[in-house]
């Protein structure tokens, strides 16, 4: 074979190397590759979104709390908007002549064949206004949504807010798209993957003109949306409205749990908001009214409001004291208006020599400095130091200095130092000693705590010894709770120490044992509390009171704090006996119908219009 033959040949190969190259690519690009079908798709496709309704919402006893109502937005594609008339419809929409424009301007300058929203949750009744006039509107229509609705305008803080995501939210979860709505807040926002649903979506053949020609395939590619779950809250409606109520014109919080379960039944923020000031266009308008009031109503101060606990730790106190064995019931300490060493007095209003129980009922302030001094001066642990870290350990395991609620990512840890904070800041260049750690014995000096830590605490006292993860959540659709949020949490005290400790919080509401809280008793109902008079450098103090009743098998716990309410007995305590009576008996008795009056009628937050209340 010559050399021509040969090259013939190689050229031939080359030639259909090549044209099986071509082949190849495509078969890949027609066959094996769907891009370029689905690019072309899209050109003739118009898909919808259908938006699944929210899932509802009720309280633990079946009451309804949060639905869904029906909003439509108006959508426009530019090319095919004709001649119309721009008052009128804005008249009948309630939009201004030039947001509205403006809109219509901005989807022109987006795209003239593609549909943007020009006027977002419409009212149905609106809607209804506007449907059968629609035909003077050409390039418009509706794309339907659903709104929260709230049958009362109660617990605003629990159940929390939906709004428009933003392109953080969308660039973390491919399932929103701009223009979609998700929870902000509260429950909304902790079960928003349960409650939101799945989208469904209809698609539609279009036009080069990207004008509806009618259903694609029949619908047969069209997926109906599947709604959200529904959630069955741990909150007692009542309780919730009740505790609103007696919270009205104050600053302060309740926080109410069943110790038993973990299960929140009331938590109030007040001064708070109304749910339904933040559905829908409604929010545009409050959003920065409430953002600017400098009462803080969007503030949830049940978890994110720290204060010292006051006397309501004096218990805590005393039963590290008794596991730690340097006091017992029959240990006694004087009280001569206080404890006083040299130049250092903590003031108290008695002058008599008290035992334990007695200690608590009457909130006897040097008590608890003799027996915090023990704690620290133990001879079993042998050094200050080593007795504030052993201490620090019992405390930590009563839910202090840490989040409690694993559904609210918003809540604070309050504070419990460290060793190290007094080693730099009170011991750099001495040995540790108690004196100037002893405002820590009723509850005072750096410690802060949150009103759910306090409650939290309060079921510890409750279930002796033991809490479960506070949530305010019973069931979510038919799937059961996570278990971290029915896990039992044990504290470092051992269950024997705790009925002592019950005697004397029993005795506070006993006129015989002359208890601080004793106006505050309920007639037929036992419980336990303790007032608390937390300090406030910035005004007037604190009143606070925790509480648990019946003192055997409890079925509420609960914290309550009044800002600038100055003592335990003149607010909080009554608020709290009337809660508790309320939840036990469903109604206040008619000798106490005063005290609730009272409590309806205190105005704090304009203090010229009030003053504090005296009981005769």
């Amino acid at each position: 074979m010559d050399s021509y033959s040969k090259r013939k040949y190689i050229v031939i190969l080359i030639f259909l190397l090549v044209g099986i190259a071509y082949i190849l690519r495509l078969f890949s690009l027609q066959v094996v590759d769907s891009t370029y079908k689905k690019t072309a798709t899209k050109n003739i496709l118009r898909e919808v979104v259908d938006y699944p309704s929210r899932g509802l919402i009720y309280d633990r006893n079946g009451k309804l709390l949060v639905y869904n109502q029906a909003a439509y937005d108006l959508l426009a594609t530019p090319r095919e908007v004709g001649v119309f008339d721009t008052l009128q419809l804005c008249s009948i929409l309630n939009v201004e002549v030039q947001s509205f424009k403006a809109e219509l301007l901005k989807a022109r300058r987006y795209s003239s064949y593609k549909p943007s929203v020009i006027v977002k949750q419409i009212a149905p009744e609106r809607y209804a206004l506007l449907q059968e006039k629609m035909y003077k509107y050409p390039g418009f229509y509706f794309q339907p949504r659903t709104l929260r609705k709230y049958t009362h305008n109660t617990a605003a803080h629990v159940l929390g807010y939906v709004g428009e995501v933003s392109q953080q939210v969308i660039d973390k979860d491919a399932y929103y798209q701009a223009g979609d709505y998700y929870g902000i807040t509260g429950i909304e926002k902790s079960y928003e993957e349960q409650i939101r649903g799945v989208k469904g979506a209809s698609f539609f053949l279009v036009d080069v003109h990207n004008r509806v020609k009618g259903s694609y395939e029949g619908g047969r590619m069209d997926k109906k949306p599947e709604r959200g779950s529904d959630v069955v809250s741990t909150i007692d409606l009542q309780l919730q409205l009740y505790g609103e109520q007696l919270m009205q014109n104050k600053a302060g919080s309740i926080v109410a749990i069943e110790p038993s379960t973990g299960e929140i039944l009331a938590l109030v923020s007040s001064p708070g908001y109304q749910p339904d000031d933040l559905v829908g266009r409604k929010r545009i308008e409050n959003f920065p009214r409430l953002v600017a009031d400098t009462l803080l109503p969007l503030y949830n101060r049940a978890l994110r409001a720290q204060y010292p606990p006051g006397s309501t730790f004096k218990m805590l106190n005393a039963l590290i004291a008794l596991q730690e064995g340097v006091i017992n019931n029959q240990t006694r300490f004087m009280c001569n208006h206080g404890y006083h060493v040299g130049s250092f007095s903590q003031g108290c209003h008695h002058n008599q020599e008290f035992t334990l129980t007695p200690s608590i009922a009457q909130s006897c302030n040097a008590y608890y400095a003799y027996t915090f001094r023990r704690i620290l001066e133990a001879p079993h642990i042998g050094d200050v130091k080593l007795g504030y870290e052993r201490w620090r350990e019992h405390v930590v395991s009563f839910g202090f200095s840490k989040s409690l609620c694993p559904e609210f990512g918003e809540e604070l840890k309050g504070f419990i130092p460290e060793s190290e904070y007094y080693q730099r800041r009170v011991f750099p260049y001495s040995r540790w000693r108690a004196l100037p750690l002893i405002s820590l014995a009723i509850g005072q000096g750096e410690i802060q705590m949150t009103p759910m830590q306090m409650a939290n605490y309060t079921a510890i006292l409750a279930n002796r010894g033991f809490y479960i993860t506070p949530h305010v959540v019973k069931q979510v659709g038919d799937r059961p709770l996570d278990d971290q949020l029915l896990e039992r949490h044990y504290t470092t005290i051992d269950t024997i120490h705790f009925e002592k400790i019950l005697d004397g919080m029993e005795n506070v509401m006993s006129f015989e044992h002359r208890g601080t809280a004793s106006a505050s008793a309920i007639p037929g109902i036992a419980f336990c509390g303790k007032t608390g008079t937390a300090e406030n450098p910035h005004g007037a103090d604190h009143s606070t009171f925790i509480a648990f009743a019946p003192r055997e098998n409890p079925v509420i716990a609960l914290a309550v704090y009044v800002e600038n309410g100055k003592w335990g007995s003149t607010y909080a305590a009554p608020i709290a006996s009337l809660l508790i009576e309320k939840y036990i008996n469903g109604s206040i008795q008619k000798s106490r119908l005063r005290v609730e009056q009272n409590m309806l009628n205190a105005n704090l937050l304009f203090p010229d219009q009030a003053g504090y209340i005296k009981y005769e």
